[in-house]
């Protein structure tokens, strides 16, 4: 019965029977197809990014496959998987695409399944190896250090090592006698880190990357938002990183233990001998999670002092590296990416070379799903095409069209409209929404000189299992926050009239709350909401804040302008007074929507977030938050006039 399923049923009966975890997945099936859409534009600023039309799209290329250990200057081997097209052209040098990964280069499965799987790339990468190949590209997988069958360990990830050995691989590309000595990389998640790191070896055979829905300062964008542990996300990237280090896919169900055999060995590796080995090698990896729990600062030592501190995973550290290598950067990313979409505009704005580009999509994390509310389902956008526009232009001195068109696309949500701009945040005017009587929202500032509201933060209040956080790891979301709980009741909510005309809001709204508390520290969660005129309540962003890191300091250069800028570092802490006022100003995650006319703005706020966050030690703090003419509390929104 299994011979006569398609890999399309088998991809779906697998992820609907196990778990809706995009991460299993993508590594397991086949991935999903991504169609096309062709847009009509009518000159070089274009709002809507230009179709590529390259050549072929077949599903099915012709390659050679070899896979291998490369030897590192340091004794570890690294397991390489090279795909090279069969065209016609054969003795044609051609440009490489690298892609180096912690989630298994490739996967071995089992009879008879083996019998139907190509050796292809899997999930999501597997359409972006396919279209590469077929328009002329070989292409690399690489385990790296420590993962997969790669041999090694990891004392954390992006260690100096594991960056340099990518400058190794690279070398040994550009020595083959089929390299024409260019090189570009891409990947998700931690492959599009592992891009963007690339670039710190200032490689001269590298010329672009594409950091694809990945990170930029760690700290923020996914272990510590707003200064508080997500430890939904540490706990959960934990134990998929112990299960493939264990040779096992994670979220696994007795349909994965029958078909997958595990990480493809190498092609010399016949009884896997050398397999098991580097797997032993794997038992002393590092545990993201437990070096998070004793951290409160961004320059705090994790407790095993492997790490020097959390800087040390990211890539904003190598600004000044990255910048010298010269190469062009595609850093890509959509509105429900976690905050990896701000990851993506901080990396834009930290470099100044003309041919970088920066897209934020109506996706989730990995772009296989549209989550604009007001269109779900998969994604209809040519990822791969936009990628072979930059990459043909980058490594081939193609005429794709890409440097006419504008330096940056965003998608309008609620529009349901691309725009395009030269600069981030696009020029807007703040409109402040202040916090009144009878939880309003209003553009009046108050006059009162004393009025304020008490809120007791609830520990049970969360967001449910549906939200930004966890398509981190790939869940599918149908409708963004559809199963939040219905805690309106435990929520303090301020809502503004009804709207007279459309607005769109584009960039960093900043909320400004005036607060004192029976604590020394609190958790502050705030929500900005659209409520239709049935009283539907649609999620738009969010923001959070510990209360300790509230101090704002001036901005490093580059930074989002408007946005408060906070070190989160121990000598820059402040402890709240019990009783005493003190100004919290933090951004929401940045956004483009558009509220209708007739529609009410919410911004809702919470003490805790139980479902994704840590909650403080100690008593639940009651807050008062303040609203009056010395103390305004209110939300400040980037309106697109």
């Amino acid at each position: 019965m299994i011979s006569t399923l398609s890999n399309h049923q088998l991809h779906k009966i697998w992820c609907n029977s196990q778990a809706p975890l995009f991460f299993a997945c993508t590594i397991f099936g086949i991935g999903l197809s991504i169609s096309t859409i062709t847009f009509g534009f009518t000159d070089a600023a274009q709002t809507i990014p230009r179709p590529y039309h390259d050549k072929q799209i077949s599903d099915d290329p012709e390659y050679i496959r070899q896979s291998r250990y490369l030897t590192m200057e340091d004794g570890v081997k690294i397991a390489i998987t090279v795909y090279r097209p069969v065209d016609g052209q054969n003795d044609r040098l051609r440009p490489t695409i690298l892609h180096q990964t912690r989630y298994w280069r490739s996967i071995e499965y089992r009879w008879p399944l083996s019998l139907l799987k190509k050796d292809l790339p899997r999930g999501l990468m597997g359409t972006y190896a396919t279209r590469f190949l077929n328009n002329g590209y070989v292409w690399v997988d690489v385990d790296v250090r420590g993962s997969g069958a790669s041999f090694g360990s990891r004392p954390y990830a992006y260690t100096p090592q594991e960056i340099h050995d990518g400058a190794e691989v690279v070398e040994w590309i550009i020595q083959q006698p089929w390299s024409d000595g260019t090189v570009g990389a891409l990947g998700i998640s931690y492959g599009g880190a592992t891009a963007e790191m690339l670039l710190v070896n200032e490689h001269p055979a590298v010329k672009a990357v594409a950091p694809l829905f990945s990170g930029y300062d760690i700290y923020p964008e996914i272990a510590f938002p707003g200064g508080i542990h997500l430890t939904w996300f540490t706990r959960t990237w934990t134990y998929i990183n112990n299960e493939l280090d264990q040779n096992q896919l994670p979220f696994r169900g007795w349909l994965t233990k029958a078909f997958v055999h595990g990480v493809s060995p190498v092609d010399v590796d016949h009884d896997r001998s050398l397999l098991m080995n580097a797997l032993s090698e794997h038992q002393k990896n590092w545990s993201p999670h437990h070096e998070s729990l004793n951290l409160t600062f961004r320059d705090d030592v994790p407790s095993s002092h492997a790490i020097p501190n959390i800087d040390a995973l990211s890539s904003h550290v190598y600004t000044k590296e990255i910048a010298g290598s010269g190469a062009a950067i595609y850093s890509y990313s959509g509105w429900f990416d976690g905050a990896y979409h701000l990851a993506a505009i901080r990396r834009h704005l930290a470099h100044d070379n003309p041919h970088n580009k920066l897209i934020i999509g109506p996706w989730d994390h990995g772009g296989k799903s549209n989550i604009s509310p007001f269109n779900t389902g998969p994604s209809a956008f040519d990822h791969q095409g936009e990628l072979l526009k930059f990459f043909d232009y980058h490594l081939k001195d193609q005429k794709t069209g890409i440097v006419d068109e504008a330096p940056i696309h965003y998608f309008t949500m609620g529009e349901e409209q691309w725009k395009a701009s030269q600069s981030w945040p696009p020029e807007a005017t703040n409109v402040p929404y202040f916090f009144e009587a009878e939880r309003q929202l209003t553009t009046t500032h108050p006059k009162s000189n004393m009025a304020n509201d008490q809120y007791v933060a609830n520990p049970n209040v969360g967001t449910g299992t549906q939200s930004r956080w966890n398509t981190l790891v790939g869940q599918s979301l149908p409708t963004p926050y559809a199963d939040r709980p219905q805690e309106r009741d435990q929520l303090l909510s301020y809502t503004s009239d009804p709207l007279e005309q459309n607005m769109e809001v584009t960039g960093h709204p900043i909320v400004t709350i005036f607060l004192s508390a029976n604590t020394t520290d609190a958790t502050v969660f705030a929500y900005l909401e659209d409520i239709d005129k049935t009283e539907n309540v649609t999620y738009v962003t969010e923001g959070q804040l510990r209360a300790i890191h509230r101090k704002v300091l001036n901005p490093p250069q580059h930074f989002p302008k408007g946005v408060p800028y906070r070190t989160y570092t121990r000598q820059n802490a402040s402890p709240l007074t019990p009783g005493s006022v003190a100004k919290l100003s933090f951004d929401l995650l940045p956004t483009s929507y558009q509220f209708k006319q007739g529609h009410r703005i919410r911004l809702s706020i919470a003490g805790a977030d139980k479902d994704h966050f840590a909650l403080l030690p100690g008593e639940n703090p009651t807050f008062t938050i303040h609203r009056s003419n010395p103390y305004p509390s209110h939300l400040d929104l980037p309106v697109i006039r």
